[in-house]
């Protein structure tokens, strides 16, 4: 959250290990190892998930970025499209100082699992309340923003707010040309 992040702010993901810790020598902007199924080896190094996902391995990857981006099934294991006993990757992960942001969160039904009700507000509130997750990698960021608005304490913040008037003023002007 440096200032130079808050002005343009990405996250830099990627399946390919290697990759992140070669990029790690070029920017300073916040890198995510992305990790998939547990039947799926990395990209690059063709580790499987078990190797991925040990503490040592942990804390290797952690030298280079700032957090992983799990398949969130990959925490919160299905069967029949019902939630099984969490795992432990996000207190591990957040045990060796990496952010935990699980993807894809999505609205339509058939990616909601049964225990939300169809209610993508549901599954949102379960994986940062519950879960513990900082972070939640998804297609419909309106919906996730909508949440955050409902759910936060504070009232509007006025900056954000003339932020989103300038980004629309950008907009706009951009496509008037």
């Amino acid at each position: 959250m440096s200032e130079n992040w808050l002005k343009q702010p990405l996250f830099i993901q990627s399946f390919a290990p290697s990759s992140l810790v070669h990029v790690s020598n070029l920017t300073d902007s916040p890198k995510i190892f992305l990790i998939d199924d547990t039947t799926v080896r990395t990209q690059d190094t063709n580790q499987s998930y078990w190797e991925i996902t040990s503490d040592d391995y942990l804390a290797y990857i952690s030298n280079y970025v700032v957090g992983l981006g799990p398949w969130k099934d990959t925490i919160v294991p299905v069967a029949k499209n019902y939630l099984l006993e969490p795992t432990d990757l996000v207190a591990r992960a957040h045990a060796h100082n990496l952010q935990v942001h699980p993807y894809t969160y999505r609205n339509e039904n058939q990616f909601l699992h049964f225990d939300f009700h169809q209610d993508p507000y549901a599954e949102f509130d379960f994986w940062i309340n519950t879960m513990g997750v900082d972070g939640l990698f998804t297609d419909f960021a309106g919906s996730v923003h909508k949440y955050q608005e409902l759910k936060s304490p504070h009232p509007k913040d006025a900056t954000a707010n003339s932020l989103l008037v300038k980004i629309a003023q950008l907009i706009a002007a951009y496509e008037g040309h």
